[in-house]
């Protein structure tokens, strides 16, 4: 059903890539978020929560080698290791704090000098613009519908995002205690794309209808991406997913597993996926002087 449909999409969706380091650690934690194009003019949209941690990356990264400076002056001229402790706790470094966060955008542009975010004051939305290319690497852009009352309870759609990172093209530098992208190893993640049916529809008083809840979970990895008809138009933009119980609780209930007999428990969970309102999305756009194509 979304065959010709995941081509169309793949088209203008794109995987954003992430590195991380916590305080003490020699392990990196990559991971993925999506955008999708919506002009031929370098200007993509994504969740708030996706810009927001692109915009506190720089910021990381430069409150660590701070501390790393003072901290090599400590060493230096005094090697009491409760100083050094202090110093830890004035720039606020646990064993649970991210000290250092990379990102690369795949595949979107020949080169980047830099990027313009605008942030939905409310929703979870953003807007991205890519600076200083040469050329995009993208082939179309999405097309919004131009009559949004189609978009109805039951109908089906599809989400199309980069969730289960497979990419390795990173490192620690031991020299420079740094964390950094490599030409070695797999630089790209396969895209995901999951079906799912609108349930309801998501609102308040200040937005009114703002999202488009569907019967299937977004997964990790596809925030900010396209959700889409069959056509490939796109309706929405998925943004969370929310969990709601179920009550067919099982407590101390015993089956048989390999001839023995187990008492198990179990708390069932539906998992609802929450996508943004393509009426939103093209609201946002005109807001900040961006073109967007309807059909």
């Amino acid at each position: 059903m979304f065959i010709k449909a995941i081509e169309t999409a793949s088209a203008f969706t794109r995987s954003i890539h992430t590195i991380s380091r916590t305080f003490n650690s020699n392990l990196i934690h990559p991971g993925t978020a999506t955008l999708f194009f919506v002009n031929e003019d370098g200007y993509a949209v994504t969740c708030k929560h996706v810009a927001e941690m692109l915009i506190q990356a720089e910021k990381i990264n430069t409150h660590y080698q701070l501390f790393l400076k003072e901290k090599e002056k400590i060493k230096t001229n005094n090697p009491d290791d409760s100083i050094l402790k202090e110093l830890e706790k004035k720039y606020q470094l646990n064993a649970d704090a991210t000290i250092q966060l990379k990102t690369n955008f795949v595949n979107c542009v020949d080169i980047i000098s830099g990027f313009n975010i605008q942030l939905h004051p409310t929703l979870d939305l953003a807007i991205i613009k890519f600076n200083g290319y040469n050329k995009v690497h993208y082939n179309t852009y999405a097309r919004f519908p131009k009559d949004t009352s189609i978009i109805k309870q039951g109908k089906f759609l599809c989400r199309l995002g980069f969730p289960f990172p497979e990419f390795s093209n990173f490192k620690i530098n031991e020299l420079t205690n740094d964390i950094e992208w490599t030409n070695e190893g797999k630089n790209i993640s396969p895209s995901f794309p999951i079906e799912g049916m609108i349930t309801r529809f998501l609102g308040d008083d200040a937005n009114g209808i703002f999202g488009i809840e569907m019967s299937t979970p977004g997964l990790r990895g596809q925030s900010g991406g396209p959700l889409f008809d069959e056509n490939g138009i796109v309706y929405g933009m998925q943004s969370s997913t929310k969990h709601l119980h179920l009550g067919f609780d099982l407590e101390d209930k015993e089956i048989i597993i390999n001839n023995q007999t187990k008492k198990i428990s179990d708390y069932s969970f539906i998992h609802l996926g929450q996508c943004i309102h393509a009426d939103i999305i093209k609201a946002f756009l005109k807001h900040h002087h961006v073109s967007f194509y309807e059909e």
